[in-house]
């Protein structure tokens, strides 16, 4: 790349007098930008990281890298769980953290203009003082940036009834490889105009451009009671049961999450709550909007039909909180390598089978959650030690490879990054891999753009 004819020190320099007040230097913020949660650090820090303010510092920051050839990551809140915004030696972290305006709440056309660095809960506390919400939910909502959660499609517990960040997505403005500022999308609710490269920007992961501000769809607040079903079983072909029987059956609830044995018996302990018995799982949903509560007896009846033991309950928001302790009762446990396939939904139980199966041959445990209402599973392999083993990774592989074969992907809303980028191509195969290191390539002809992130260098042509 070009940025061989250039020292550090030359490139530091020219930052420094263009951007002042964004440049950051000190060791340990370019240790925070060397790593996320996923666990996953690369091979030394980054050059530097600019903490941008609005659009023109990241206008004149990427015409910088541009010219020089030097790499750029772009970093949110750093709460990715795939490695996807990982700043490595000679690459400039480009933070948006501080782009954090929520500059506009219109109730006539229902959405909100931010930029990139808002938090994901802020802007939904705001809306909600306007009697409206932001329906993306991910589990990292308290810390993660809208910017991050387009840029990885990111979903959450209110995907089955809500739909994932890219159905909120109106209207995008981006920061090409060039420095040129472009929007895409509409303010208008159709918009048909060409092709759609608002929907290409969200999940690219910083691969393609700068995504700086988003016109995001808010929706009105619910004014109607929110019930909550839980489901316990002794084994997990009961909830699975349940959770397809739910939806051939035409409910609607707005979150259906699946806990199994394993991840109950955690997250009871990390809560000090006893278990009736052991081997239990745990199906849980709500129910919201006009006709709630008849909509909850319907599926409590369904559940019933199938095996589980039941309870209804309205504003049972302990039952949601046992969901989310879910994670920290993996940290609990040590370190852990949260992962992200999903399947067609009817194969939801077939999928739970193949990782216990796969828990036999390698040895490990791995509780696993579910999105049960769109087939999202969230397999958790808690290791110890800085690195993750060897056969964490080929459990890892047998999952991804079981997943692909039912019909299913990956990731289904925390991205590529790094950790996911070898399995890329087998999942879409060579045609369609070309296509998309074409668009790469069409985007970020200099390849300056999250080098190394989704597509693997070693696969390039």
């Amino acid at each position: 790349m070009g940025s061989v004819l250039f020292s550090s020190d030359e490139i530091l320099s020219l930052l420094a007098n263009a951007v002042p007040h964004a440049l950051v230097t000190e060791k340990q913020a370019l240790a925070e930008a060397s790593g996320d949660k996923s666990g996953q650090t690369s091979s030394g820090p980054p050059l530097c990281v600019i903490e941008a303010r609005n659009i023109g510092d990241v206008v004149t920051v990427v015409k910088i890298a541009s010219q020089l050839g030097v790499p750029i990551v772009t970093r949110g809140g750093g709460s990715g769980l795939a490695g996807g915004a990982i700043g490595g030696p000679g690459e400039i972290v480009l933070s948006l953290v501080k782009m954090n305006r929520i500059i506009e709440i219109s109730n006539e056309d229902r959405w909100a203009v931010v930029e990139a660095g808002v938090i994901n809960g802020d802007l939904n506390q705001a809306a909600m003082a306007r009697g409206l919400w932001f329906a993306p939910d991910p589990a990292s909502r308290k810390w993660s940036t809208v910017g991050g959660n387009i840029a990885t499609n990111a979903g959450g517990l209110l995907c089955m009834k809500y739909g994932v960040t890219r159905e909120a997505v109106l209207e995008l403005t981006v920061v090409l490889a060039d420095g040129k500022v472009i929007k895409v999308g509409h303010q208008t609710v159709k918009g048909v105009t060409g092709y759609d490269l608002c929907a290409l920007m969200v999940g690219s992961e910083g691969t393609l451009g700068i995504i700086c501000e988003a016109r995001v769809a808010l929706k009105p607040l619910n004014q109607h009671p929110v019930w909550t079903i839980s489901g316990r079983g002794a084994h997990i072909g009961l909830a699975t049961r349940a959770a397809e029987e739910t939806i051939s059956q035409g409910l609607q609830p707005a979150l259906m999450e699946l806990l199994d044995e394993p991840s109950v018996r955690h997250v009871s302990a990390l809560l000090a709550i006893k278990q009736e018995h052991s081997g239990t799982v745990q199906l849980i949903a709500q129910t919201d909007g006009a006709g709630s509560e008849e909509e909850a007896g319907k599926i409590a009846e369904t559940w019933r039909e199938c095996g589980l033991d039941v309870e209804v309950g309205e504003d049972r928001e302990d039952l949601i909180e046992f969901r989310r302790a879910m994670h920290p009762a993996m940290v609990a446990l040590g370190q852990v390598l949260i992962e992200d396939i999903a399947v067609p939904r009817s194969s939801l139980g077939e999928m739970f089978a193949a990782i216990r199966q796969i828990e036999k041959d390698f040895e490990i445990e791995i509780p696993t959650v579910a999105h049960a209402g769109d087939g999202n599973l969230h397999p958790n392999f808690v290791y110890s030690g800085l690195e993750i083993p060897d056969n964490v990774w080929e459990a890892a592989n047998a999952l991804f490879r079981k997943a692909v074969s039912l019909g299913g992907t990956l990731t289904g809303e925390h991205g590529v990054g790094l950790l996911k980028r070898r399995w890329l191509q087998e999942e879409l195969g060579q045609t369609q891999w070309d296509l998309q290191w074409g668009i790469k390539k069409l985007f970020d002809p200099k390849g300056i753009l999250n080098p190394g992130k989704v597509f693997d260098p070693n696969s390039q042509p």
